[in-house]
């Protein structure tokens, strides 16, 4: 039993633990924004680089086929970090503050844990 919140973030987290990763060793985490195009997933990846985040811009030309689907381009954002629910929230609500002005969003974030 975990005391994660019962939500996305929180479910993620007790699959990390669950699957064997030590949330008090850091790990590479990636964090994608949905962005309305290529120049505002751009100008997005040169703010989070200056925040200290690694980041890579693409094109996601399958999210094209999926009706309702987000942008189909995606500024990844990753960085190496000690993972908890408050780390996650914080890094999300820091990436929404510059992405939601340019009409972008946190569109859900990732690891391989480190087991």
């Amino acid at each position: 039993m975990s005391n994660f919140p019962d939500n996305e973030d929180g479910n993620a987290l007790q699959r990390l633990v669950e699957s064997g990763s030590d949330l008090q060793r850091p790990m590479d985490v990636d964090i994608q924004i949905a962005a309305p195009g290529e120049d505002v997933a751009i100008e997005i990846a040169n703010l989070a680089g200056v925040l200290g985040y690694r980041t890579d811009v693409y094109y996601d030309d399958e999210i094209e086929e999926v009706e309702d689907a987000p942008e189909p381009w995606t500024c990844q954002c990753s960085r190496v970090m000690i993972v908890n629910y408050d780390s996650i929230i914080e890094c999300q609500n820091q990436l929404n503050e510059i992405a939601k002005p340019r009409g972008g969003y946190v569109d859900g974030w990732a690891t391989f844990g480190n087991e």
